[in-house]
């Protein structure tokens, strides 16, 4: 059985606004707590793979330097990118349109900001890594240190659901953990703790 775990970073510096893969604030001393606060309880990782973001890597590092865990760090796990709304705020991007918000969570696919990565592709490059970290792991316990998109991407594929329908429904909250597990020659599954 291989088992791989997901955290979403804590709450970064620069308070709610939409930052993918261009926008790469560091935590804050809020966003340390809920990560370790996460973790607390839980054991058992034989590794840590980390976006490359300083808000994933810098706690992945500090985790793994702690629990003596080999990290490795994966272009493929960085949040999506948000195209013009990378760095600002909902009140920003509403001031400019006031149904864009609406309009994206209701059809990410076809309403997602200008020069924004397409949702199949994101959820393509981390499905990929994915696959890659259960081949390189199998009967091991993965952590991966990532964003509110990567997990969501992650449920998405594991239950055989488009993204554009889980990117609205599924919330994720800082420090949010989501587990998956793979039997060997069976597909993965969402596991509830």
């Amino acid at each position: 059985m291989t088992r791989i775990d997901v955290i979403r970073h804590g709450e970064p510096e620069g308070g709610r606004r939409y930052r993918g893969y261009g926008v790469d604030d560091p935590l804050t001393e809020t966003g340390w707590r809920q990560m370790w606060d996460a973790v607390a309880s839980r054991s058992g990782w034989t590794h840590i793979a980390s976006s490359p973001l300083q808000r994933c890597r810098a706690f992945a590092e500090a985790l793994g330097e702690k629990r003596g865990i080999e990290v490795s760090v994966h272009d493929d796990l960085k949040e999506i990118g948000f195209g013009a709304w990378e760095g600002k705020t909902p009140d920003e991007i509403l001031a400019a349109d006031p149904g864009a918000l609406d309009h994206f969570y209701a059809d990410p696919v076809h309403n997602r900001p200008e020069g924004a990565e397409p949702l199949d592709g994101f959820s393509q490059r981390v499905w990929r890594c994915y696959q890659q970290l259960l081949q390189q792991h199998a009967g091991g316990h993965v952590l991966i240190v990532g964003h509110a998109g990567v997990a969501r991407a992650i449920a998405a594929n594991v239950l055989g659901m488009s993204l554009d329908n889980v990117y609205s429904r599924l919330g994720i909250v800082y420090g949010g953990i989501l587990s998956t597990q793979v039997a060997e020659g069976k597909p993965p599954k969402m596991v509830v703790e």
